[in-house]
């Protein structure tokens, strides 16, 4: 099993550098690749706002990704959970951060627009202010 770092997994999925993506590709099909949920966090940001996709685009993105066979993702449920929330409009580290913490009894957060979101999608769990 292989780890990839993000300027990989953003290769993959952006082809911005044909001969990079086609070296990165060609290495991912030798192997399992294990993705982080920092790796998939630090992805998203880098999508959203250096190449300015949409949260839906995004979201495609990462189900196709995860939905290969040959990888394996930390804590797919959870992150499952939160692109869930991320496809309903919470930001996804937010949904991230939330969804990590689903042994905890409240999520202490001043976001407000967080908390209005997370009651609107039914999250747990709770998002409540300090």
């Amino acid at each position: 099993m292989i780890a990839i770092d993000t300027n990989v997994l953003v290769r993959l999925l952006t082809n911005d550098d044909p001969a990079q993506a086609k070296r990165a590709m060609r290495r991912m099909r030798s192997d399992t690749v294990w993705i982080s949920r920092t790796v998939l966090l630090e992805t998203e940001w880098v999508l959203r706002h250096a190449y300015g996709l949409s949260a839906a685009t995004i979201g495609k993105a990462f189900s196709m990704t995860m939905g290969a066979a040959s990888v394996d993702v930390e804590d797919r449920t959870i992150v499952l959970r939160a692109l869930s929330w991320h496809g309903a409009g919470m930001d996804f580290a937010d949904a991230l951060h939330l969804a990590s913490s689903e042994s905890a009894s409240a999520f202490i957060s001043f976001d407000r627009s967080l908390a209005r979101t997370a009651k609107r999608l039914g999250a747990t769990p709770e998002v409540v202010a300090p």
